[in-house]
């Protein structure tokens, strides 16, 4: 039986450059390396996140519920269908979501004192704790990552990536940008 062979490793970005260049005399050099690298980081920033909500015990769709629940502020309650506009999820989505986490004791869901027929989604202590950890290895991930930079080129990197989120979510604006989120 032969040997399983090792998948062949991604190109390097500029191998991947000069084989679009090579297809596609048009593309411009600089453009690709800009976006290439914003997505293999998204790719690799994604897969470091998810290992770390894996240690928790919580999966990245679990997360997106906690946070959205945190950045209401203090109770942390939001009734099922707000929950689901702002997660970008069916009704029913929401529901089977909110149900695997209430088992798990991450939120609660009660009738709302006052209005009996509306239902309120509550963080828990164990949610919020979920929460707080996955923001404490996300912290420690992202000044690892962002160690070799200095304050100033932070600010500068940081700047010219909203410039670029902006500009994407004028052109792209039903792709789920939230343009709102970034002005403070």
């Amino acid at each position: 039986m032969p040997e399983a062979q090792e998948p062949s490793a991604e190109p390097t970005l500029d191998e991947q450059i000069a084989a679009y260049q090579r297809e596609y005399r048009d593309l411009d050099p600089q453009v690709e390396q800009v976006v290439s690298a914003l997505g293999r980081l998204n790719r690799r920033m994604n897969v470091a996140y998810g290992r770390q909500l894996a240690e928790l015990g919580i999966s990245n769709a679990e997360w997106e519920v906690l946070k959205t629940l945190v950045l209401a502020g203090a109770p942390y309650r939001m009734g099922p269908s707000e929950l689901a506009k702002r997660l970008g999820l069916t009704p029913a989505a929401m529901t089977h979501r909110i149900d695997r986490m209430a088992g798990d004791g991450l939120v609660t869901r009660d009738r709302d004192e006052t209005n009996r027929v509306r239902v309120i989604v509550e963080l828990t202590d164990e949610g919020r704790a979920k929460w707080l950890e996955a923001m404490r290895m996300a912290t420690a991930f992202e000044g690892d990552l962002l160690q070799d930079l200095s304050g100033d080129e932070r600010g500068v990197l940081g700047e010219l990536l909203i410039r670029l989120l902006r500009r994407v979510e004028h052109a792209q604006p039903d792709a789920g940008g939230r343009l709102t989120d970034l002005e403070g």
